[in-house]
């Protein structure tokens, strides 16, 4: 599973990132052809060498949850950019990442250092003149210490201190903070597009609106048959006989993420990661 989610990341990367460094032109008409040759064999040597540091797995010390560190990237563009590429197109480039998050910062996951560490971390997105609405979402794996409603009252209270203007939005806010604990580490980003991307999700990103409305289903489990209004009026079943279709859960809110991070499908346990990671799902902690 790890060595497949990996690949699919790197895999994933690539598409994306080679887009952007399509090879230079020519060399111009007065270059000795020699000089040029040699340029050119020095410049595949010297790409080469930098693809192989561009992306490193480390190990998270998650289950199912593979960290990417990057070397002269920023991952919450690449991963905005991907999953808007995805969403726009609704075509799949991947079956077994299933969460992807960027990490852009790291502490030790004890509150005094989280608390240090983010007041100057949330400055670009928060503080005066910058502002827009949040909300926090927490996730923890592989640690007992920490305590969720602490950490996001403090977080919040810290984006508040920067700009007063700062406002908590639960429904489509412009920010969202993630917070990701594994083991003894805290992993920070702040992303847009949260709720749009289903919580950067790579399996619902790239279905619509009408496939990931589930059809409402009987006490029993079964799909129940939706009739016209003039039907049902007509044979209305008698009161207490009546069977109600379970609620559907509001759009968006699926499984949490971590990092720059890639979840696997099926039944498969969260692992950290630095950048890409594959998570499944799980509920996440929402600031409220």
């Amino acid at each position: 599973m790890s060595c497949s989610l990996i690949f699919a990341c790197w895999f994933l990367y690539k598409q994306f990132i080679d887009k952007d460094q399509q090879p230079s032109g020519s060399e111009g008409e007065d270059d000795d052809a020699e000089a040029a040759l040699k340029k050119e064999v020095g410049d595949i040597k010297a790409s080469t060498e930098k693809r192989l540091r561009r992306f490193q797995s480390v190990e998270s010390g998650a289950n199912n949850v593979v960290f990417i560190r990057t070397l002269g990237i920023e991952p919450e563009k690449l991963v905005h950019h991907i999953l808007q590429d995805m969403y726009k197109t609704k075509k799949k480039k991947t079956r077994v990442i299933l969460r992807m998050l960027p990490i852009s910062g790291t502490c030790k996951a004890f509150l005094e250092d989280m608390k240090k560490y983010a007041e100057t971390f949330l400055e670009p997105w928060f503080k005066a003149p910058n502002k827009g609405t949040f909300q926090i979402v927490y996730k923890s794996r592989n640690n007992s210490h920490m305590n969720r409603e602490e950490v996001i009252k403090e977080l919040a209270g810290i984006v508040g201190s920067l700009n007063s203007e700062n406002k908590v939005d639960l429904t489509n806010p412009e920010y969202t903070v993630v917070v990701e604990i594994i083991k003894a580490v805290c992993c920070l980003s702040v992303v847009k597009d949260y709720v749009l991307f289903r919580k950067y999700n790579l399996q619902e990103v790239v279905k619509s609106a009408k496939d990931s409305q589930p059809h409402p289903k009987l006490g029993n489990g079964k799909e129940a048959k939706l009739e016209p209004d003039s039907k049902l009026n007509q044979s209305d079943p008698p009161e207490g006989n009546q069977v109600a279709p379970e609620s559907i859960e509001e759009l968006g809110q699926t499984e949490p993420g971590s990092e720059t991070q890639a979840g696997s499908e099926g039944d498969a346990k969260p692992e950290p990661e630095s950048q890409v990671s594959e998570v499944p799902k799980t509920n996440e902690n929402e600031l409220s």
